[in-house]
């Protein structure tokens, strides 16, 4: 099959795609389409940008367009479910551009908005309801939607759903919907867990694989730059004036860490802002539009908050941290090279990230082309920081030369008669800014544990917290077994363990 006419779908829906300038599927649009259309359960193995949301949404708005059934107040016939508020809402896009000759009502639930809204909108009926998991299990709880109607169930991106701990949550969702129905599951990767659930909820599926478990693109241009953790922002900032950028998205591994960095890009001089979790629904939505216009060319993510973007003209792809999950390289990466196009993705790598590299490399077996960079962690333009700025590229690894472990070497500590070699900060351990109040001075009921940096996770929206102020406490001195309990060096946390693809199960094609 060449076109998506010889697919044997409805008029309304070639006459979309053809407004479109649609003609020809992708591999997985004319595996899984025909599939779908004799209404059978299925498993499809595809990447992020391949066409899979057509190749289901297609085959759905057939059934719509072969037969009409009256609404039914607060139910739906199709249920999508999604890990992202981003990717929902390009999927009700698509929905809404393939079905724009075909009368439908379509529905958002995602969080960060008002539930009200959204249980108006579902008063009446509707027939297709794309959602996040913890906003319809909200719905649900309000006696604002059931799924007794549900005939179509999509679950995409199960991957990322099992990183982002909603298991739990879809096993409730799929609990209440009917038993007869068809149901389709997308992922990048099939993980045990994954293959478990879909073991459960998929009665006798075909199995669609357009490209192997994992697998990088072809056209990406991928190298690592070896660098000291401080000298990260200023590769950083050298890398994007120096090269020729359209669009650069920069991955980060926690929010608190995008946020950082999109300050640090901000004081250079570089237009950029960061997205993830803890942004309200509407800056994340402003954030988006502005990066796909051009007026920002810079936008800082962490792997959650950046899965939906699809964004053409991404021409970079930055690991500014290197993911703890091997898969999200894969991932983030995938978000350039888009449509034929060529892309770069440059991955900044510290001593202390040299495990992710590894582990990277083994899962795409390919030894990445690497550098090692000679720079180190000046900050630029430092005299036009303020001094509150200052702190924050000193706390950031953007300091004016190495940091110390240990004391500051203020007033009444000059080095305690240390060289300067045994003053250097090692990788990853933390460096009070001047005046902080030494860790073995704070009182232990004063260090929450939700006060330190999250990693981007399974709550849409969670507060991090901040660390707990000292400001006005006068500093004590406890004696030496304080002081050398300040020179130890703190415990790394490098995250969730890797998930690894399993080839347990096998899902045979049809």
């Amino acid at each position: 099959m060449t076109t998506f006419s010889e697919l044997g779908l409805a008029e309304p829906l070639n006459r979309a795609l053809a407004e479109q300038e649609y003609l020809t599927p992708t591999p997985i649009q004319a595996q899984a389409i025909p599939i779908l259309l004799t209404g059978r359960d299925l498993v499809g193995i595809a990447q992020t940008g391949t066409g899979k949301t057509a190749a289901f949404a297609l085959p759905i708005l057939h059934k719509f367009a072969q037969q009409r059934v009256p609404h039914e107040t607060k139910t739906c016939r199709v249920l999508v479910l999604s890990p992202t508020r981003e990717l929902s809402g390009q999927i009700v896009d698509s929905f809404k551009t393939y079905g724009k000759h075909l009368r439908l009502r379509v529905a958002l639930a995602i969080g960060g908005v008002s539930i009200g809204g959204q249980a108006r909108a579902l008063s009446g009926g509707v027939d297709i309801l794309v959602a996040t998991p913890g906003r319809l299990l909200d719905l649900m709880q309000q006696n604002a939607l059931r799924l007794k109607n549900v005939d179509t169930f999509v679950l995409d991106e199960a991957d990322r759903m099992l990183d982002m701990g909603f298991i739990r949550d879809i096993r409730k969702i799929v609990a209440k919907l009917p038993a007869e129905r068809q149901t389709l599951l997308f992922s990048a990767t099939m993980p045990e867990d994954i293959a478990s659930l879909a073991k459960q909820i998929l009665k006798n599926p075909a199995s669609v694989a357009v490209t192997p478990v994992a697998s990088t693109v072809e056209r990406i241009a991928q190298r690592v730059i070896h660098v000291d953790r401080g000298a990260k922002l200023t590769q950083l900032i050298d890398i994007l004036r120096t090269e020729q950028v359209n669009r650069v998205l920069v991955f980060t591994r926690t929010k608190h860490g995008a946020d950082k960095v999109a300050r640090g890009l901000t004081h250079a001089g570089i237009a950029s802002e960061a997205i993830h979790g803890n942004k309200s629904q509407n800056n994340r939505t402003r954030t988006l539009a502005a990066f796909r216009t051009g007026e920002i060319k810079t936008l800082v993510a962490t792997d959650i908050a950046a899965r939906g973007i699809d964004v053409d003209g991404v021409t970079h792809v930055i690991n500014f941290d290197l993911p703890n999950e091997p898969e999200s390289y894969v991932h983030r990466i995938g978000r350039t090279a888009r449509a034929g196009a060529e892309g770069i993705a440059i991955s900044l790598c510290s001593p202390d990230e040299k495990d992710f590299l590894r582990q990277i490399e083994r899962l795409i077996r390919i030894t990445l082309p690497s550098s090692r960079s000679t720079l180190v962690g000046q900050p630029v333009n430092s005299r036009d920081l303020s001094g509150e700025e200052r702190r924050h590229a000193e706390r950031d690894g953007q300091g004016r030369g190495p940091r110390r472990h240990g004391r500051p070497q203020g007033r009444g500590h000059q080095g305690h008669g240390k060289t300067q070699g045994q003053n250097e900060q090692r990788p990853g351990q933390h460096v009070r800014p001047h005046g902080e109040q030494p860790r073995s001075d704070r009182p232990r009921t004063e260090r929450p544990h939700h006060a330190r940096p999250q990693q981007e996770g399974a709550h849409e929206g969670a507060n991090n917290g901040g660390r707990p102020s000292h400001r006005g406490k006068q500093r004590s001195h406890r004696g030496p077994r304080n002081e050398q309990r300040d020179q130890r060096p703190r415990e790394q946390h490098s995250g969730p363990r890797p998930i690894a693809p399993t080839s347990a199960v096998q899902f045979k094609p049809a």
